[in-house]
């Protein structure tokens, strides 16, 4: 099977199969490069979409570094890519921190409570490499999808402007940053909307620091995207404040560089015909519950627009496992294969071995068109992840 939409020879592949093309991934870091050469920014990778760290040496060639979420995600960037190691958690824990000392240049707090309570253990660390921000929470945000909004109501992450205006004379010593995250998955419009949300809360801040970054969920390799208005957000700030400027994508890393590989294994039929998958959405592609939404798929089409259609559903026991509802010019049977796109953001870093279905294996389409397995799983790694 050789779709005209790719170069990937699926025969090749064993499913299931997170398969990334190397020159996709190349075309979106050239973009992201771009941005930096324009305006002096520094990109990050944000390894909480992305942490395929076979293409670390490659990513180390465009961006400046890494972001991560906790210290194994620090300890990866470090290991296996250098830069810049940057690091936020709404909450460090003790056992954690000496070790983040070690291998993180920049640490962000949530809350002047932890920066507080860690700043004698900086201090102590005897270093002036270790640069500190704090989070704020501009209380502007125009995500839909309530659990994606950094800035909902009661939220958990950031600080708000009035905390702000209350604490921040004396707990500023030793902090040299801000930073923001208020968006997912949107256009550069929205972050000029949000920067001016950011600017009249705190902008008086920013005349005390070296730098600010505006947080990841910028689509900037999207197709529509606008990198006319980021480079004059990045500048806005830039030039008014004479500050660095961070932004830490994930998605926009990997953004349609990836498929997920999968095989029909049974076709049922109850009202409609449902064919079960060897992958699974509860397991493999998490993010198709909990957004939700529908994955493309190579050949397809929705419901109804083409002759044959099928309900797509993986093997666990979840009723809920159901990837969506596609339609094809000819009938599906038994061993075919099914491609997903855009399948290496938010898959790898979040699949589980649910119900003890094995890990899809990771591949590589190379900038030759060959396939590369990279890493396949079994019954061990199932079985090391439990007692």
């Amino acid at each position: 099977m050789k779709s005209e939409n790719t170069n990937i020879n699926w025969n090749k592949i064993p499913t299931p199969c997170y398969v990334v093309d190397e020159k996709r991934l190349i075309k979106n870091l050239e973009i992201l490069k771009s941005v930096q050469d324009k305006t002096g920014c520094k990109i990050l990778l944000a390894q909480k979409a992305f942490s395929m760290f076979y293409f670390y040496p490659l990513i180390k060639k465009y961006l400046k570094g890494t972001t991560a979420s906790g210290l194994f995600e620090a300890k990866l960037a470090y290991e296996e890519m250098g830069g810049e190691v940057h690091i936020f958690s709404p909450a460090y824990t003790d056992a954690d921190f000496d070790e983040i000392t070690q291998i993180c240049d920049y640490i962000v707090f949530n809350s002047f409570e932890q920066w507080h309570k860690f700043k004698p253990t900086i201090q102590n660390h005897g270093s002036n490499k270790i640069k500190c921000g704090i989070r704020v929470n501009p209380e502007y945000s125009e995500i839909e999808t309530e659990i994606y909004n950094p800035c909902a109501k009661n939220s958990r992450l950031g600080i708000t402007a009035n905390k702000f205006n209350i604490t921040a004379p004396e707990m500023l010593d030793g902090i040299s940053g801000l930073h923001f995250h208020t968006m997912c998955e949107q256009n550069s419009d929205t972050l000029w909307r949000t920067l001016a949300a950011f600017d009249e809360k705190f902008g008086k801040y920013l005349e005390c620091m070296d730098w600010v970054n505006f947080g990841g969920g910028h689509h900037i390799t999207r197709a529509d995207y606008d990198i006319d208005t980021l480079i004059k957000s990045i500048m806005f700030i830039k030039e008014k404040y004479n500050v660095e400027v961070y932004l830490e994508p994930g998605e926009a890393v990997a953004l349609n560089t990836g498929f997920l590989a999968a095989t029909v294994i049974e076709i049922i039929e109850n009202e409609l015909d449902v064919a079960i998958l060897d992958t699974s959405a509860a397991c493999h592609m998490p993010d198709v519950l909990e957004m939700p939404y529908r994955p493309e798929v190579i050949g397809a089409g929705k419901a109804g627009e083409k002759q044959y259609s099928y309900r797509f559903g993986g093997p666990t026991c979840l009723a809920g496992d159901i990837i969506g509802d596609y339609s094809f010019d000819t009938p599906l049977h038994t061993g075919d294969k099914v491609i997903f796109c855009d399948m290496a953001h938010y898959t790898m870093v979040k699949n589980n071995t649910f119900n003890g279905m094995n890990l899809p294996s990771i591949a590589v389409n190379t900038v030759d068109n060959e396939i590369k397995i990279i890493r396949q799983f079994g019954y061990e790694d199932f079985k090391m992840r439990l007692s």
